[in-house]
């Protein structure tokens, strides 16, 4: 008899793989063919989809709802501007320091909003986004509540443009935005596989069972408090990070831009439920879905929010696991599986 074997692949996903290592070696040619307002589309599609698998992976795997995301956003766009500006770093280096800023003050947030639970956790943490965004708007050295921008030395100077020009034969604006295009497409991949990896893992069962029963999972030997420590810091490290390469592209800041509790939380929030929360697939389908939405309805005014709440309730109440779990219930299509199967076990002669 053939051993047992656990296994997670499905014929799907192994067409998923080759197909989506296809995709990303295309993406990454694009700027030979691509126009610039393609590729600043796709630099937009590529931020908020890192940032809605990095909710999603709080939310939807580990239970935590927060409403606080354009904390870490801020203060990683912000550590970018200090880096730059006060500490004379490259833009580009400065993009490590935006994860490490977040990731101190994901520290104290998570000691306080711990102690939270429920409707209360994701209200503390858009209080705790508010008082970051209030002080930061003191910090007078960086622009104060007006904001400042990326001095132009640093912006000439930043390593690989001059090589991105010569080879793309571009001005040094468009060798920026292919630059940090480039920047959000190894992000995405990154937190893509990253998530993935991690769901695979015996702490990704441990995190499912947080999720889903904290006490159950506390008397089976999971250590609840750890798995939800690792995933709120991990969470808030790689939206810093996003943070940095979103301002690095704009190379303006101001503190409510930066911490803008519509842009980088509410839209991102509304990705992941249109397109299914707790899967990897959902806020990829969801972010293209909220890009086709915004390119219709954003000559609407305030009509286009109202719009996408309408969207986004409706979505909630005939489809609860998203346009992803639509797919996935009618045709079992799974392209990134986490179910574990148990195969083998067969008689041999």
């Amino acid at each position: 008899m053939t051993p047992y074997a656990v296994s997670t692949r499905t014929p799907a996903s192994s067409v998923a793989l080759t197909l989506g290592i296809a995709l990303v070696v295309v993406l990454y040619v694009a700027p030979l063919f691509a126009s610039r307002g393609l590729i600043q589309d796709l630099f937009f599609i590529l931020t908020m989809l890192t940032l809605a698998q990095f909710w999603n992976l709080l939310a939807g795997y580990g239970g935590l709802v927060s409403v606080g995301q354009q904390a870490f956003v801020g203060i990683g766009a912000y550590a970018l501007f200090g880096g730059v500006i006060l500490g004379a770093m490259d833009p580009v280096a400065a993009i490590l320091l935006s994860g490490v800023a977040a990731l101190v003050l994901a520290i104290p947030t998570a000691f306080f909003a711990f102690r939270l639970q429920g409707a209360y956790f994701a209200i503390g943490t858009w209080v705790i986004a508010e008082v970051a965004r209030l002080s930061i708007a003191q910090w007078k050295a960086l622009g104060g509540g007006t904001g400042t921008s990326l001095p132009r030395e640093a912006m000439r100077e930043m390593m690989l443009t001059d090589w991105i020009g010569t080879v793309f034969d571009v001005r040094a604006s468009a060798a920026r935005d292919i630059l940090a295009y480039w920047l959000a497409l190894t992000l995405a991949v990154a937190t893509i596989a990253g998530i993935y990896w991690l769901l695979r893992t015996k702490r990704g069962l441990a995190l499912a069972a947080v999720r889903d029963n904290m006490e159950a999972a506390k008397s089976v030997g999971v250590d609840a408090s750890r798995m939800k420590w690792v995933v709120f810091l991990t969470s808030a490290f790689g939206t810093g990070v996003a943070g940095g390469v979103i301002y690095l592209q704009k190379a303006r800041i101001s503190p409510d831009a930066a911490f803008s509790v519509t842009d980088w939380t509410a839209y991102v929030i509304f990705i992941v439920v249109i397109g299914g929360i707790g899967t990897i697939e959902g806020p990829i389908l969801g972010v293209l879905a909220f890009f086709l939405l915004q390119s219709l309805l954003s000559d609407y005014g305030s009509w286009y929010l109202m719009i996408l709440g309408l969207i986004g309730i409706v979505v909630m109440l005939f489809a609860p696991r998203g346009l992803w779990g639509l797919i996935s219930d009618r045709t079992g299509l799974q392209l990134f599986p986490i179910r574990r199967r148990l195969t083998g076990g067969k008689i041999e002669d």
